[in-house]
């Protein structure tokens, strides 16, 4: 897009009437062009001031639209895919962002997170905050497509965002966290999918904690397809706890769990 007459400004304006809620300054380069690079860095900074732009990452932009002014940005959810492209990264909604898309909201998360295969620094603004959980074998999850303002974005189903509830219990609270969560998602899981989420799952310890958790739940009409897998692997003791490394407590036999914390909390 040659625009070399008009301004950032314009072209900012230009890009949300055409629904594009992002600019990249290498974008802007190319559009501007020959605008000096100091003016066109300049020019970045006054609209970001003036609350026009705002950026996650450096060279990436999020416009936002009058509606948001105060908010400072519009939904995460909007700009997300146009980010991670950015970067060059796969990624999918997951942890508490993706329960709670499916109702399981204990209390209103206060930033989106999202599965990459390598680490990502966060994401934090006074107006945004994006939590990045690694995860390297992330080719394996079960997502499906949601619909946003701006496009299409994956999201683990609830199977695999039970598995990484457990997988990724210490980023937001533990074990108590992870089984106040379970409780509302459980409604959403399904016995067949969850034994084919943990077929595709490589470590058996999450599976042997998601199903004790299940148990625990009162939800053992979910966990037999969990088991089945399990029987075939023939895993080791884990502990249930992945915080507290001491192999204590009673010694569940049926997922081969040392229980060495009980879940607590809001369940």
């Amino acid at each position: 897009m040659k625009r070399s007459s008009e301004s950032l400004s314009e072209l900012v304006d230009a890009y949300q009437r055409q629904g594009r809620y992002v600019i990249s300054s290498m974008e802007a380069r190319e559009a501007l062009r020959p605008k000096k690079e100091a003016s066109l860095r300049k020019a970045f900074q006054r609209l970001c001031a003036q609350g026009r732009l705002m950026s996650p990452r450096r060279g990436f932009y999020v416009i936002i639209p009058l509606e948001y002014a105060t908010a400072g940005t519009p939904p995460a959810e909007w700009f997300i895919d146009d980010l991670m492209r950015f970067l060059g990264l796969s990624y999918y909604v997951g942890g508490l962002s993706a329960a709670a898309m499916y109702g399981a909201a204990h209390q209103r998360v206060q930033e989106l997170q999202v599965v990459v295969p390598v680490h990502q620094r966060l994401i934090e603004t006074p107006v945004l905050r994006i939590r990045f959980l690694q995860n390297r074998s992330m080719d394996a999850a079960l997502t499906q497509t949601r619909r946003t303002h701006t496009g299409d974005i994956p999201v683990s189903t609830p199977e695999w965002t039970a598995l990484d509830l457990i997988r990724f219990q210490k980023q937001y609270g533990g074990l108590d966290a992870a089984a106040t969560v379970l409780t509302e998602l459980a409604e959403e899981l399904d016995a067949e999918r969850l034994g084919e989420a943990s077929r595709r799952e490589s470590c058996n310890a999450y599976i042997q904690r998601l199903g004790w958790m299940l148990d625990y739940l009162g939800k053992k009409e979910l966990t037999s397809a969990l088991q089945g897998v399990l029987e075939k692997r023939n895993p080791s003791f884990v502990p249930l706890s992945a915080s507290l490394k001491e192999r204590i407590g009673p010694r569940d036999e049926r997922w081969k769990v040392w229980v060495n914390e009980e879940p607590g909390g809001d369940l």
